[in-house]
């Protein structure tokens, strides 16, 4: 069995998320593609940190993407070969705080607007106006809808938690138009053959339907969720209520959209407009 499968199956029998399986053992590949002059069993702290410096200097990776690698190749040693790694220097030591990007009020609704397809609609509706990640999305079953209580449950979510988010009056008769056209059996959305919905086809829908409404801005699933906890704080919707429906465990994972709200609400003028 290769190491690749070894560490994929320890993964899943310690109970971690597929999303974390998957970018785990992807950046593992990409490291050991890029470092295969070695052996996986002799790579060391040494060529792990001339490597960082590398990719550092030559791509720009990010800080995120640093400690990603990092945590990736700490658990993979630790699981496969019960050695431990001694690269925790090696972690970034200032944390980038960048406000997340959004789109206004008015963008998501050109988008909404051009988008003709009724599985499309609906699929793109659902992202924006639950707030959910797009792997929630993709996840989520029929009986998951609760049209009587206007809930959506998320289930198995990040963190391998469950909640509960608002299913919009304006969203359950597109939900109910899309499943009679299309007859989903198990996912909501679903592809060919009864298959979960690709991500990657979520993401080629949205960024069509922003070229189609003339948004200049990179738009992904993830910016409609933004979207979604920045319209409902200028709506005035209290914080903590935000943080349950997006799931956040950490109040401060919410609070950085107050940064983007209260610049735009403030009545504070700039010297220019004097």
């Amino acid at each position: 069995m290769k190491y690749s499968e070894i560490f994929k199956q320890k993964m899943e029998i310690a109970r971690y998320g597929n999303s974390t399986i998957k970018s785990y053992t992807a950046a593992l590949s990409i490291f050991f593609k890029e470092n295969n002059q070695f052996l996986v069993t002799d790579i060391n702290e040494k060529i792990i940190e001339a490597y960082l410096v590398k990719i550092i200097r030559e791509k720009k990776i990010s800080a995120a993407y640093q400690k990603h690698l990092i945590a990736s190749l700490k658990l993979f040693y630790k699981m496969v070969f019960n050695r431990l790694l001694n690269i925790d220097d090696l972690f970034p030591k200032r944390t980038e705080h960048k406000l997340p990007k959004y789109l206004a009020k008015d963008e998501v609704k050109k988008i909404l607007s051009v988008v003709t397809n009724l599985k499309h609609k609906a699929i793109l509706s659902a992202l924006y106006g639950c707030g959910l990640r797009l792997s929630e999305l993709i996840n989520l079953k029929i009986e998951d809808v609760d049209s009587k209580n206007e809930v959506i449950n998320i289930r198995n979510a990040k963190g391998k938690k469950d909640r509960q988010v608002m299913l919009p009056k304006s969203l359950l008769p597109l939900l109910r138009s899309y499943f009679k056209t299309y007859l989903p059996k198990i996912y909501l959305f679903e592809g060919q053959s009864q298959e979960q919905y690709s991500p990657r086809s979520v993401q080629a829908i949205l960024k069509q339907a922003a070229v189609i409404a003339k948004i200049g801005k990179v738009v992904s699933p993830h910016i409609l969720r933004h979207s979604f906890a920045t319209h409902l704080l200028e709506n005035g919707t209290d914080i903590r209520y935000i943080q349950k429906l997006l799931g956040h465990n950490n109040l401060n994972t919410t609070q950085i959209y107050t940064h983007i709200t209260d610049v735009a609400k403030s009545k504070v003028l700039s010297p220019l407009d004097f």
